[in-house]
């Protein structure tokens, strides 16, 4: 009986506590725009690109000196309609980095998988749809370029997109 009588009182004051100071805000037109602000203004973060954590991964697997492949190569000046296109063929092409490292077990596979990873999961959550403009290039098309000049590349493009 009186642990059930203590739970009522404490229920009482905390339902005095919410009315006295947090309802009332609601009450008038200043805390209803204040609560309407912190409930539905989506978190960003100033600067933040969604392509922060593939451009620190870019930067670690940079230097590799185990990784020796030819890969597509899209230039970082392409056309702005082609730019989603363009982030998707990088992205194909660190899946071949991904077998290179696990046939000559490089250092740096965790990276280049963390690339893939985020990219793909970037990709995903925000529902890429650009049609293919007659500019824009398929992967094949491109280039063939050394490790080194790819990175470079890529870490461009994802400025670019990142500005």
């Amino acid at each position: 009986q009186k642990t059930h009588l203590k739970s009522v009182c404490l229920q009482y004051q905390l339902y005095r506590l919410l009315n006295t100071h947090c309802f009332c805000l609601l009450k008038n037109g200043m805390g209803l725009i204040i609560f309407f602000l912190c409930a539905y203004v989506p978190k960003t973060e100033a600067g933040h690109c969604k392509w922060a954590e593939v451009l620190k991964d870019l930067e670690r697997i940079k230097t590799s000196k185990d990784i020796d492949v030819s890969l597509y190569t899209a230039n970082a000046d392409e056309d702005v309609k082609c730019q989603e296109l363009v982030m998707r063929c990088f992205f194909l092409e660190t899946e071949v980095i991904i077998q290179e490292c696990r046939i000559k077990n490089c250092s740096k596979t965790q990276d280049v998988w963390n690339i893939w990873k985020n990219g793909n999961e970037s990709f995903e959550k925000n529902k890429l749809t650009s049609t293919k403009s007659e500019k824009c290039k398929e992967c094949e098309e491109y280039e063939e370029k050394n490790f080194t000049e790819f990175v470079q590349n890529f870490v461009k493009v994802i400025q670019r997109d990142c500005k």
